[in-house]
């Protein structure tokens, strides 16, 4: 879960968005319009979360991965009444049980990582609190219901949503360029932007099995899951025949299974 806005002249745009990985790409599933700037309200994400379940039931819910921004007690508790496990980065002033979060390993050195003995009572429900320090010195202290070890590996994924809000916005289909500010409009247009995302990374998965990208000295593809699939969908939409009707069945074919990095290591 996220949230991505821009403005268009003095008239802000405010989109708070639920996906699911697929195929090693964030795909937005439900979304909704907010008549606001700023954060969400706790309301607003349950009844985003609400939406989903409709189509989409709690047993089939790995994990929700969210930033600060989705934090609180009450949030986390409809969370586990849903019996959706969750996996939140929380603020430096959280209380875990009787002390503040940044009071926590206040020795933490870069690249370190440390988690609590034990599971420890956050917003309202017993969870692992795992933290580290990145090389600019940001600490990242995330509280989950997963197993200790998955933590941060879960955490890291996050990003394909920074990435999917990057493609769908000035790095690829160019939703902010739209002169739309009525909701229902930027929320039609915005549906339409994601079952292309989703095109373009379904494409981009299948090019990857035929054709593995190269990749960097970290073990990292070069080019992006999607941005194969648009470089290949945009030749197939450009010239027809075979090739544009083998990337529109594949619209119809589930994308392959995610394969996920493995766990990291951490101290008590």
């Amino acid at each position: 879960m996220d949230r991505t806005t821009w403005h268009y002249g003095q008239t802000p745009l405010n989109i708070l968005v639920l996906g699911a990985i697929l195929g090693g790409a964030v795909i937005p599933l439900v979304w909704s319009i907010l008549p606001h700037q700023g954060n969400s309200s706790t309301g607003a994400r349950i009844l985003l979360v609400a939406r989903l379940l409709k189509v989409l039931p709690a047993r089939r819910w790995a994990v929700l991965i969210a930033d600060r921004e989705f934090v609180g007690q009450e949030w986390c508790t409809s969370l586990r009444w849903k019996r959706i496990r969750q996996c939140l980065r929380i603020r430096e002033n959280t209380r875990v049980e009787d002390e503040l979060a940044r009071d926590l390993f206040t020795t933490l050195q870069p690249g370190e990582v440390r988690t609590l003995f034990e599971r420890t009572w956050v917003y309202g429900g017993w969870m692992h609190v795992v933290i580290t320090l990145s090389p600019a010195g940001d600490r990242v202290i995330v509280a989950s219901d997963l197993p200790v070890l998955d933590v941060l590996s879960t955490y890291r994924l996050r990003w394909g949503i920074e990435s999917a809000f990057s493609s769908l916005k000035g790095r690829g289909l160019n939703l902010e360029a739209t002169h739309m500010t009525a909701p229902e409009r930027i929320s039609r247009l915005f549906g339409l932007l994601c079952v292309a995302l989703a095109w373009m990374a379904r494409v981009g998965a299948q090019t990857g099995q035929e054709s593995p990208p190269r990749q960097d000295n970290r073990g990292r593809a070069v080019v992006s899951q999607v941005r194969m699939g648009w470089q290949v969908l945009s030749q197939a939409v450009r010239w027809g025949g075979e090739a544009f009707w083998g990337c529109f069945e594949l619209l119809k074919t589930p994308f392959p299974p995610t394969h996920t990095s493995n766990s990291r290591s951490v101290r008590c």
